[in-house]
């Protein structure tokens, strides 16, 4: 199929407001809603709309009506999206579309999948032992620095700067040069913009910063798509991208390598950050597992500093699965926004055309009859036996169906990549009495920073 063929994104109204008050819930003040509440204590505000209203409510968040649906059951519905009835575009725009505009989240059906397909080139073998290289030599370098001075540190400070590094070097290329600096600094303002409370460019403003990042980070990639489909191109992910194809065989567009870097630089960045900061987290609050996995890391017997190869990290599946639960416990993208394109029923309720709709994996992530103690660090609930009984919606953290995450993969590789670096070298522990506190929404992360101690092995 040509990319002429494409549709563009299809049109919606919203629903009016007496069209939804057949759904029970409670929408709040006027104009502010739920909003404050949901940002002040999401899991505890979703937990007690589910008790009370059951798996369908409406609330009021953001300016808008939205229809959350609960469980796995419903991720299914939503995520799997069989009869192609959600809007992803619809969905996230109105978060990410400003400073993210035409990333892969952001785009439906036969489109998404055209960009999906060309874009799967830069995740394939070849291209991921290249990657693996780059991650390897990064997270082995940092962890001699924080080896040599051991103590007390912030460990999400630490583990964003490292994630970004990294970014810069599999993603864009290890020789980028001075310019790596400028680079970070505007993804990182248009990180802080998305989720910032002022929508509009406001002089000042978080968003005013994050679209001046953007316009640098455009630059950048315009100027440079030109040397990448030419001889400066290497094994990274945006020389990979410079080179890729639509099946008809024309190359991405320089807009379309524009817009798909921006929003998989931000996506790898703040989520793998999120994660690797609650796996290592989770490995300090349980010191039985840190000496589990870490009894995992010395039988590969490897020595300090050599590299990790793809047949090292297969025979780390008790850290993959220690991985998982973390990502269980605090999920990296606790809510999924949709926007529905037709009536639809579930739970016999039905919902109109244009509802903002949202699941939300966080809950069902904490679901009691599917996770008992479902606060409780447990890496067996991922043995191959734990799962076969489980639906196949209950763990979400990726998302689902079409648009499953497509660096999933990746995420895996760099987070055994860096406990066989981290645990090889270094014990980790938290400070008798002290409990993190974590900011759940929009991608979780500890409010003070997660103190820790780390002391050499």
């Amino acid at each position: 199929m040509s990319m002429q063929n494409v549709a563009p994104a299809l049109p919606f109204t919203a629903p009016r407001r007496n069209e939804l008050t057949h759904i029970p819930g409670d929408e709040g003040w006027p104009i502010i809603g739920k909003t404050f509440q949901v940002l002040a204590d999401p899991k505890g505000h979703i937990e007690a709309n589910g008790a009370k209203y059951g798996p369908v409510y409406r609330t009021h968040i953001f300016g808008e009506t939205n229809v959350v649906l609960l469980g796995p059951e419903a991720n299914e519905l939503v995520l799997f999206d069989q009869q192609k009835l959600f809007s992803s575009t619809h969905g996230w725009n109105k978060v990410l579309g400003l400073l993210f505009p035409r990333g892969l989240m952001l785009l439906d059906f036969d489109e998404h999948r055209l960009h999906r397909k060309a874009l799967s080139v830069a995740f394939k073998s070849g291209p991921m032992k290249s990657y693996l290289s780059d991650l390897d030599y990064g997270i082995a370098a940092r962890v001699a620095q924080w080896k040599a001075k051991p103590g007390e540190m912030k460990l999400y400070p630490a583990m964003k700067q490292l994630t970004l590094d990294l970014a810069a070097a599999s993603f864009l290329g290890a020789d980028i040069g001075p310019e790596v600096d400028e680079i970070n600094r505007a993804f990182v303002d248009m990180v802080a913009a998305a989720v910032a409370p002022i929508r509009r460019p406001l002089p000042g403003t978080q968003m005013a910063a994050g679209v001046k990042g953007r316009k640098r980070i455009v630059a950048y990639f315009r100027e440079q798509i030109p040397l990448r489909r030419g001889n400066h191109g290497g094994d990274d992910l945006f020389s990979q991208l410079c080179r890729a194809t639509h099946e008809d065989g024309a190359l991405l567009s320089e807009q379309d390598i524009i817009d798909h870097m921006s929003f998989l630089m931000m996506a790898a960045h703040d989520t793998l950050t999120s994660s690797l900061t609650s796996f290592i987290g989770e490995l300090a609050a349980n010191p039985d597992w840190q000496d589990r996995l870490r009894a995992e890391v010395l039988a590969l017997g490897l020595a300090p500093g050599s590299p990790s190869s793809f047949d090292d990290l297969e025979k780390m599946p008790l850290s993959e699965m220690a991985f998982k639960e973390a990502l269980r416990i605090k999920p990296p993208v606790p809510s999924m926004p949709r926007r529905a394109m037709r009536d639809f029923t579930f739970k016999g309720f039905t919902i109109p055309a244009g509802t903002a709709v949202g699941v939300n994996p966080l809950y069902t992530h904490h679901m009691k009859d599917i996770w008992p103690e479902p606060d409780r660090f447990d890496p067996l609930r991922f043995t191959e036996e734990a799962q076969r009984n489980r639906h196949r919606f209950a763990w979400v953290p990726f998302g689902g169906g079409a648009h499953m995450c497509l660096g999933l993969h990746f995420a895996y590789m760099q987070a055994k990549c860096f406990a066989r670096h981290f645990l090889q070298n270094l014990e980790v522990s938290l400070e008798p009495g002290y409990k993190p506190d974590w900011q759940m929404w929009p991608i979780p992360k500890p409010r003070d920073g997660l103190r820790v101690r780390v002391k050499t092995v």
